[in-house]
């Protein structure tokens, strides 16, 4: 790829993301979202955490589903969920979830040794 291939294709991205960003702002006085579409619009966020986030704690780096004790990832943040039901406080259930994870790990690199 030539130089001004890449700086044409950044430029034409810079310019999409622009746009798309800036549409509601300046239209949005002009715009009303249905109450039901705000609604859906709610659980946006929580939808995108768990597409990000499901795969990698349920799929191994061979692409395949990894549901066994074995899966580090999968039990840190099992207990991590259980974590959040029982306290209800974002930044503990991540900092809980993290030391879950390392722990299992080490427990894992230390325990299969022995």
């Amino acid at each position: 790829m030539a130089d001004w291939e890449i700086w044409a294709i950044i430029a034409v991205l810079s310019l999409s993301t622009a746009l798309t960003r800036s549409g509601f702002w300046l239209i949005g006085h002009r715009v009303s979202i249905p109450p039901r579409v705000q609604g859906m619009l709610r659980y946006a966020p929580a939808c995108a955490l768990a597409a990000i986030i499901g795969p990698d704690l349920l799929v191994d780096a061979g692409g395949s589903v990894h549901l066994e004790l074995a899966n580090s990832k999968l039990l840190a943040g099992i207990a991590a969920l259980g974590f959040y039901l029982w306290r209800r406080n974002m930044l503990q259930t991540i900092v809980f979830g993290m030391l879950a994870f390392t722990l299992l790990r080490l427990l894992h690199v230390f325990g299969g040794s022995a």
